[in-house]
């Protein structure tokens, strides 16, 4: 089949949550989409809303904790033989469509079948989350630069990297690693982590599930927390975490259930 009569896949980035911090761009292709592979971290308003009545929507997020899984060759099978047929496809990914996600196989799998595709940007759960706290990631005078982080492979931190995030200026961000809390406080701790800064631990951000805890690393030194990993989680460190008490914004009504299951319930599974 010639290109020309190809479809072509959009790997659009949904935001972060609430429904309303999608990209025009993004909304745009969502109502003339053909196919919608949807991720976990999508909020389901924003389909339900905007996807096209005929449209095929098959959900392929992963949720480990309760043993959902989509493999990534799937995925892959499911764009590229959609696209085949001459359908346009949206890739939907929660958050930011670059940052952690599985984008590179993806683009890989459609340059060898010379599939065009377009990549269309949204709002990531970093900037999402510092913005629904009130937590600035920079601010003059504590911190001049921000890195995004995961501690999903902990065992994989170099002790030179454990060194450098506990002197660094920087507000550091760890995605998916809600779980690693204890760990990541100890292991700040032991590499002489400025302990005026704070540790905000930012559940379903954006949601109206949303909930926000701030620890001193004074607390995180002498007291057990549980673990925070069956919701989306962001960790966040730095002095300007210190900036939540004055300019939170946003009113938390902090359920203990999770935003992004109807996915689960309501569309049809890739497997």
């Amino acid at each position: 089949m010639s290109i020309e009569n190809k479809g072509k896949v959009i790997l659009a980035g949904a935001g972060p949550g609430d429904p309303d911090l999608i990209s025009v761009k993004a909304i745009r292709y969502l109502q003339t989409a053909d196919v919608i592979l949807t991720d976990r971290l999508v909020a389901p308003q924003l389909i339900a809303d905007n996807a096209r009545k005929d449209a095929i929507i098959i959900y392929v997020g992963k949720q480990c904790s309760k043993g959902i899984h989509t493999p990534q060759s799937d995925i892959n099978t499911l764009m590229v033989e959609f696209a085949i047929q001459g359908k346009l496809v949206v890739r939907l990914k929660g958050g930011d469509a670059s940052l952690f996600s599985n984008i590179l196989d993806e683009l890989e799998v459609l340059k060898a079948n010379a599939i065009p595709y377009e990549i269309v940007p949204g709002i990531s759960a970093a900037f999402g989350a510092a913005a629904y706290t009130g937590i600035p990631l920079t601010a003059r005078g504590m911190a001049r630069g921000v890195r995004f982080l995961t501690l999903f492979d902990l065992a994989s931190v170099t002790p030179e990297q454990w060194a450098d995030w506990g002197t660094t200026d920087d507000t550091l961000v760890f995605y998916m690693s809600g779980q690693r809390l204890q760990q990541l406080a100890g292991y700040l701790l032991a590499n002489n982590v400025d302990q005026t800064k704070g540790l905000a631990v930012i559940q379903q951000a954006t949601t109206p599930y949303q909930k926000t805890r701030v620890f001193s690393f004074a607390e995180l030194k002498t007291k057990e927390f549980p673990e925070f990993g069956y919701v989306p989680t962001l960790l966040l460190v730095g002095k300007v975490v210190n900036l939540h008490e004055q300019f939170a914004w946003f009113r938390e009504q902090s359920k203990n259930t999770s935003y992004f299951d109807n996915h689960i319930i309501n569309f049809q599974h890739a497997s």
